[in-house]
């Protein structure tokens, strides 16, 4: 089965860097098959056998604070959830520039109170869609002037995210088709 390990804070800001030639060789020593990787930032597709995406995140969590000492947190999304956040963007034609629109990528999905207080955050400028886990936040303002950008996730929802601008976003399903 093909997935995505989303990796969290790998090479931003001069931070936690690997390159990717020795991730993909981490990744093909945890048995993983046609690791493949995207930009710099931790995208990384492979196939292995269906594995519960808590157990494989796990395993991949482990693997980088032992091999590499980075404790970042893993998000895993199967080559058809990734296929169907692309299909089902409600913000389809809404915007003219793919690094308008970001995927925040969850460990689990938001509570109904999370949910209710991430949408009071909405603006015109900010427009969020929660769909199990994942949320997808059209931006009209720069990601560092919104509540993305500023930490409302993860500090006030207290959520481990994520995210990737819709480009990337597009580049993972289409490696996956690869």
């Amino acid at each position: 089965m093909k997935y995505v390990a989303l990796l969290r804070g790998i090479n931003v800001g001069g931070r936690n860097m690997i390159k990717m030639v020795t991730l993909r060789a981490a990744f093909a020593a945890l048995g993983f098959e046609n690791v493949k990787t995207y930009i710099n930032s931790g995208n990384i597709v492979f196939e292995t056998a269906k594995t519960a995406d808590a157990k494989l995140a796990k395993k991949i969590h482990d693997a980088i604070e032992r091999d590499f000492g980075f404790d970042i947190s893993v998000m895993i999304r199967s080559m058809r959830e990734i296929a169907e956040i692309v299909k089902n963007n409600p913000f389809e034609g809404q915007f003219n520039n793919d690094k308008d629109l970001h995927a925040l990528f969850l460990n689990e999905p938001l509570t109904a109170k999370q949910a209710e207080m991430l949408m009071a955050q909405g603006t015109d400028a900010e427009r969020f869609y929660i769909a199990n886990r994942h949320i997808l936040c059209l931006l009209t303002i720069s990601v560092l002037d919104s509540i993305v950008g500023k930490g409302f996730i993860d500090r006030k929802l207290k959520v481990a995210t994520t995210a990737r601008n819709w480009r990337t976003v597009k580049k993972i399903a289409e490696l996956f088709q690869a």
